[in-house]
C-alpha cells in the first residue's frame, strides 16, 4: 500500500534530496564499491561504475525536479492555480527537461542509440500531427521503454502524454508530484478492471489535439510464465480463437482489449498509433540490468498510424484488429531483434 500523500510529500521528497547530497559527498566510496563489485564479473561485464554514475545523475535530476516543483507550487499561489493551462505547460516542460537529461546521460554512459522507423512525412501525415489526439498502443518490454516512449512523445513529436500507471510508482517522489498535477492516473495494484477502465475513459474523453493517451495492452513485461498464464486465462473464458492467436506470439503477451476499446470509444476522433520496439527485451529486473546490460545499447522502434476513420467501431472487429496488430508487432520483432554487441 502506498503511504498517504501528506507522508510522501513531507518525508519521501526531502529524503530524496538528503540522499542525493549524501551520495554526492560519499561518491568516492560508492565508486570504489562499484569497482570492487564489478570484479566479480568477467571483464566484459564490469558495468558497476557506469550504473553508479547513472544513478547519481538520476538522483541529482530527481532533486532538481522536486525543487522546481516546489517553486511552481509557490508561483501558482501555493497550488491554487496549479491546474490552469499555463502551469500545466510548465509541468510538461519540466518533464521534457528531466527526460532529456536522463536520455542524454544514457546516451553518454550506456552508449544508447535509438532508430525509429516512422511513416513518411507526406502532406497527409503532416496534416495529422498535432491536429488531432492520438491513442498510443505500445508493447511493454524492459524498465526503460515507457520512459523512452514518453520522452519521444514530448521531445520529438510535441505531444502531451497521458498514462495510467501503477500506484506504486508514486514512491518515486518527483514522478509522484509532477504526474499527479497533470491528467494521468495512478491505480492500485488490486483494483478491479472496471476501475482502470473508468480512468482510461476519463483521460481519453478529455483529450485535445496535442494530447496522447499511452496504453500498454499487455499489462506487463513479457515472460514465458506470464505468457502461459495469459493463454490459460483466455481458454478458461472460452476464448479459443484468441488463445490460439496468443500461442502464435513469440515475443508478446496477448493484448487485453478492454482498455484500448474504452479509449477508442471515449475519444472517437483520435487516431490510433501502434508502437513496436526491441532492444531492452531481456532487461526486466534490476538483476538483469546488472548481469546483462551491454556496453552499447541499440534500440529499434517502429510506429504506424490508423486515422480515426479507419479504426473499427464494433467490439468484435476491434478485438480482431488489435490481435492483428499484435501479430504484426511480433513479426516485426522477429525480423529486427538481434543480439546486442558484446559487452566491453
Amino acid at each position: 500500500m502506498v503511504p498517504p500523500r501528506i507522508i510522501r510529500r513531507l518525508i519521501f521528497a526531502p529524503l530524496v534530496i538528503a540522499l542525493t547530497l549524501a551520495v554526492i559527498v560519499t561518491l568516492p566510496i560508492w565508486l570504489l564499491v562499484g569497482f570492487l563489485a564489478s570484479l566479480r564479473l568477467p571483464p566484459p561485464q564490469r558495468r558497476g561504475m557506469r550504473l553508479i554514475a547513472f544513478a547519481v545523475i538520476w538522483l541529482a535530476l530527481e532533486s532538481a525536479a522536486l525543487i522546481a516543483c516546489l517553486g511552481l507550487w509557490i508561483a501558482s499561489g501555493f497550488g491554487g492555480r496549479i491546474h490552469v493551462e499555463a502551469n500545466q505547460e510548465r509541468h510538461y516542460a519540466l518533464i521534457r527537461w528531466f527526460l532529456s537529461r536522463i536520455y542524454g546521460a544514457a546516451v553518454r554512459i550506456f552508449r544508447l542509440s535509438v532508430d525509429i522507423d516512422e511513416p513518411e512525412f507526406t502532406p497527409e501525415e503532416a496534416s495529422r500531427r498535432l491536429t488531432r489526439p492520438v491513442i498510443v498502443l505500445s508493447r511493454h518490454a524492459g524498465p526503460g521503454d515507457s520512459f523512452l516512449l514518453v520522452y519521444h512523445l514530448l521531445a520529438r513529436y510535441g505531444r502531451r502524454p497521458r498514462i495510467v500507471m501503477k500506484a506504486a510508482l508514486q514512491l518515486d517522489p518527483s514522478l509522484d508530484v509532477v504526474i499527479n498535477r497533470l491528467p494521468n492516473a495512478f491505480v492500485p495494484r488490486k483494483i478491479a478492471e472496471s476501475g482502470i477502465i473508468t480512468e482510461i475513459q476519463r483521460l481519453s474523453a478529455g483529450m485535445n489535439p496535442v494530447d496522447a493517451l499511452v496504453i500498454f495492452p499487455e499489462g506487463g513485461n513479457f515472460t514465458p510464465h506470464r505468457r502461459h498464464r495469459a493463454i490459460g486465462r483466455l481458454r478458461e473464458k472460452g476464448l479459443r480463437e484468441e488463445a490460439a492467436r496468443a500461442e502464435s506470439l513469440d515475443h508478446l503477451l496477448p493484448p487485453r482489449p478492454n482498455g484500448a476499446i474504452a479509449a477508442i470509444e471515449s475519444c472517437p476522433t483520435a487516431d490510433v498509433i501502434f508502437v513496436a520496439h526491441t532492444g531492452l527485451d531481456d532487461l526486466i529486473t534490476v538483476g538483469d540490468v546488472w548481469r546483462k546490460l551491454p556496453a552499447r545499447t541499440h534500440i529499434r522502434a517502429k510506429w504506424w498510424r490508423y486515422p480515426s476513420d479507419q479504426v473499427p467501431r464494433t467490439r468484435e472487429s476491434q478485438i480482431t484488429w488489435l490481435f492483428d496488430q499484435w501479430t504484426q508487432i511480433d513479426n516485426w520483432i522477429t525480423e529486427n531483434r538481434t543480439a546486442q554487441p558484446a559487452p566491453k
